[in-house]
């Protein structure tokens, strides 16, 4: 495992990787506009939990499921339940009702320097020039971005604590999901995932249950969360994770604002300075630089193909 994660965080990006980077960026960017729906109606524990029973259903109604998830393994798949499902869901559409979509969105870019520092200090994860100078030019966009938006009224600290809470779990998450994807594969991993998410998040959802009305636009928003946000752009991250590396899959999050702040401005009326242009250049200045590598055999990475959607038969 150790040789095969050395080759994954070096290898070049593939037309696969970036179709997968592009999907998650899309379906993740999206998903700050459909909290900010559902909060129209809906309490943040009930959001919670419809997104994720929703992303759990769609993944088992997946046909495709031929791998056991052996019992030394079993623990880190609930882990992964709690910290890149259960916790982080749960702290965004409370941050939410302080902080706008588009902000939210900004916020979530910062992952990227949580998935390096934690999966150096934890994971043992190396460290690659480009991937690091990517995350540092990276990070000065997202600054840029969230600056002129976190003086704006309505934010609190409070707000920006709950998204940096939840994106240094992701950052924990996507050092844990990699290695198990490469192992089981992506849908086995998030399917039981899901499950243990589920379990976690339903009383805290049924109490906000009890203080929500029902409307069917929050109802969709939630629907939509499930299946794209939660179901198919977590077993596309899975995959990214297992195929390129953790700290190279979590520079997907330096999209996700492009796609946070232009649905914001379309759909919440939120607004756009020049500097959150400018800082949207260089985010994406920085996802360029981070997904370059060192020369690697690309034979070692087509070896990783037959792992990545999770039907290998044991």
């Amino acid at each position: 495992m150790t040789s095969r994660s050395g080759a994954v965080e070096s290898a070049p990006f593939v037309s696969l990787d970036w179709l997968l980077l592009i999907t998650i960026a899309s379906l993740w960017g999206a998903s700050f506009l459909f909290m900010d729906i559902a909060l129209d109606s809906f309490r943040p524990g009930l959001v919670t939990l419809l997104r994720v029973l929703f992303g759990c259903v769609t993944l088992w109604a997946i046909p495709l499921d031929r791998k056991r998830i052996e019992t030394k393994d079993r623990s880190r798949v609930a882990i992964l339940g709690v910290v890149w499902m259960a916790f982080p869901l749960t702290m965004f559409p409370i941050a939410q009702q302080w902080i706008d979509s588009s902000l939210t969105g900004m916020l979530n870019g910062a992952m990227p320097i949580f998935a390096a520092l934690i999966g150096f200090l934890a994971f043992s994860a190396p460290a690659i020039r480009s991937q690091l100078a990517g995350v540092a030019i990276g990070l000065g966009g997202i600054i840029l971005i969230g600056l002129p938006e976190a003086s704006s009224a309505g934010t609190t600290a409070a707000g920006i604590a709950l998204v940096l809470l939840a994106v240094a779990s992701y950052g924990i998450a996507v050092n844990i999901a990699g290695p198990l994807q490469r192992t089981y594969g992506a849908l086995p991993v998030l399917r039981r995932a899901l499950t243990v998410a589920t379990v976690l998040t339903l009383p805290y959802g049924l109490v906000d249950a009890t203080r929500s009305s029902l409307a069917w636009g929050p109802l969709f928003a939630c629907l939509a969360l499930g299946i794209g946000g939660t179901g198919i752009a977590f077993v596309a991250m899975t995959m990214l994770a297992g195929r390129t590396g953790a700290v190279r899959a979590s520079v997907v999050t330096y999209l996700i604002p492009v796609v946070s702040i232009a649905l914001g401005v379309g759909f919440r009326d939120d607004s756009l300075s020049g500097w959150a242009v400018l800082g949207t250049a260089i985010v994406l200045l920085g996802a360029w630089v981070a997904t370059l590598s060192t020369p690697a055999s690309h034979s070692q990475r087509r070896l990783l193909g037959a792992h990545n959607v999770g039907v290998e038969s044991t």
